[in-house]
């Protein structure tokens, strides 16, 4: 790679090893992807998730994970160290002026289709990603993706684009097979094809999604041993919301990975010699947030009011058991772009205070209270409702959250609502408040939230944030975009159009597994050199 690499998106490079180095991944036998014991070719693995994705088309999402990310392989990816190399592009170059990035295809890649992966099928690919994804953002100021050969390709920006390399190591910019897409068009999602490792077998839609090792896959990764397909047979993704019925089909060997181990298990399963445990600090924050389209959040002091209301201590403590850190500022420590000055600051302004809180409601008119002690104004109560998901957890949380609301004199319903159902109407805008999470490796994720026409969760938009955040996004110098967040990050602070809450600290159990690993970046399960153990 030439020096204008290193130029233009230094960021990604230096600021990523900050991240590599705050999301430090411990496994509970300290031996993690060791191969302990006899194994066998074969077998199927079993892998419980509490989100089931609402399509595994990533072009028509807001949300992957490891439930269908894998049948995508992105242009670029993150080493162990942070660094971004190559993955299904076997080379990439940016130019000197920052505008042109060319990526070079190895010979002989396919997709699930057995259709080769080529130029043309990445431009067509892309075409429809920038042309119909709501996730279409994450390529900036793209103009066109020329095809200079076969296996060569060129993206064009009309200016720099600082984020565009972080983003494309995601599902979300990993090409689509054209020929699935022509033959299916908006069905795509059903008989998805992409080049990833592992292909669509089947989907049970309330159930679960069965993949099978993709044959043709070859691996250029530094991380596994494997360089092509694993050797199990196929991996089913079973969805099951209730923490119990969980645990009790891991602890039974019906399943061999457990995503997200509720807080409230994770001393029980490290005190079991047949589980290792793998935990790392998410990458993203969960939050409480306001839906600011409505009047009754249009009130600067009635945020405020609110984020003073919340105490994170009996959350992290309690919900949590301790498997999370409290957070007051926008980005959390694990995203290049955390301000310690900001955090600090966040903190300060918005310690837990009932008194502070009341007496922002009353300057904003709430000023008078009903037989139940909720507050009023024009003889109608605060009364709101909070859509939370079916996870256990985070409906414990929301018991929280309910309880020091109607301290204040708020009165916050609980409505629980499936997963899919939130990503769906939130962006309508048809919710009160929401109990959300995000993720991201870069604090562009700022501008995916708050940009123009972009917050479809909070539906907040301030002109002089927007700007900063779009000014961020074509920076080349490294310090003056850190500048620029630390502005927008105050900005948030003061503004407070939601309320962080934690950085969570996501833990996989796993069992009856050797090889297994987790990338200590992006948090996904690396499949390469997992098998079953001999039983």
């Amino acid at each position: 790679m030439k020096k204008s690499f290193f130029k233009l998106f230094l960021f990604a490079v230096v600021l990523v090893l900050f991240l590599s180095s705050c999301k430090q991944q411990t496994s509970s036998n300290g031996k993690q992807g060791a191969t302990n014991g006899q194994t066998v070719k074969g077998g199927t693995i079993t892998v419980t998730s509490v989100r089931e994705p609402d399509t595994v088309d990533v072009q028509r999402t807001t949300w992957v994970d490891d439930a269908n990310t894998h049948l995508y392989e992105p242009l670029v990816s993150y080493d162990f160290d942070g660094k971004i190399v190559p993955a299904l592009a076997e080379s990439f170059e940016v130019s000197p002026d920052g505008k042109t990035i060319t990526f070079k295809l190895a010979k002989g890649t396919k997709f699930h289709s057995g259709t080769p992966v080529t130029a043309k099928a990445i431009k067509q690919s892309f075409d429809r990603f920038k042309e119909s994804s709501p996730t279409a953002y994450m390529v900036g100021p793209l103009k066109d993706i020329k095809v200079i050969d076969e296996l060569t390709f060129a993206f064009h920006f009309s200016e720099p684009f600082a984020p565009f390399l972080s983003n494309a190591t995601t599902a979300y910019l990993a090409p689509l097979d054209p020929s699935v897409i022509d033959k299916y068009g908006e069905e795509f999602g059903q008989h998805a094809s992409a080049a990833g490792i592992l292909k669509l077998s089947e989907i049970k839609r309330g159930s679960s999604i069965t993949f099978a090792p993709f044959p043709d896959y070859k691996s250029v990764t530094t991380f596994s041993e494997n360089k092509g397909a694993p050797t199990f047979d196929k991996v089913v993704f079973r969805f099951i919301p209730d923490d119990d019925t969980r645990l009790l089909e891991f602890k039974r060997g019906n399943t061999q990975v457990m995503l997200k181990v509720p807080p409230n298990n994770i001393k029980e399963l490290e005190k079991d010699p047949n589980v290792e445990l793998f935990k790392a600090l998410s990458n993203g924050h969960t939050y409480l947030g306001m839906n600011n389209k409505k009047p009754i959040f249009q009130d600067k002091k009635v945020r405020q009011a609110i984020s003073l209301a919340i105490d994170r201590n009996p959350i992290v403590d309690f919900a949590l058991e301790g498997a999370a850190k409290p957070i007051f500022g926008p980005l959390p420590p694990t995203i290049p772009g955390y301000n310690q000055q900001v955090e600090d600051a966040a903190a300060q302004k918005y310690a837990h205070n009932v008194e502070q809180s009341k007496n922002l409601l009353k300057e904003a008119g709430w000023t008078e209270t009903n037989k139940d002690g909720i507050v009023m104004k024009d003889g109608k109560p605060f009364s709101v409702e909070l859509w939370v998901t079916q996870e256990p957890t985070m409906q414990r949380i929301a018991q929280i959250l309910q309880n020091q609301l109607k301290e204040v004199g708020i009165n916050m319903k609980i409505s629980v609502q499936e997963d899919a159902t939130i990503r769906a109407q939130s962006p309508k805008g048809v919710h009160d408040m929401l109990l959300w999470e995000f993720g991201w490796y870069d604090a562009d994720i700022l501008h995916s939230m708050f940009g123009r026409g972009l917050s479809t969760r909070v539906h907040y938009q301030n002109n002089e944030l927007i700007k900063i955040l779009e000014k961020a996004r074509v920076i080349v110098d490294t310090d003056e975009r850190m500048k620029l967040y630390e502005k927008a990050q105050t900005i948030l602070v003061e503004e407070a159009p939601w309320v962080p809450l934690f950085v969570r600290e996501n833990v996989t159990a796993v069992r009856d597994l050797d090889g297994f690993k987790v990338h200590p970046m992006t948090g996904e399960i690396i499949w390469s050199d997992v098998k079953m153990k001999k039983k």
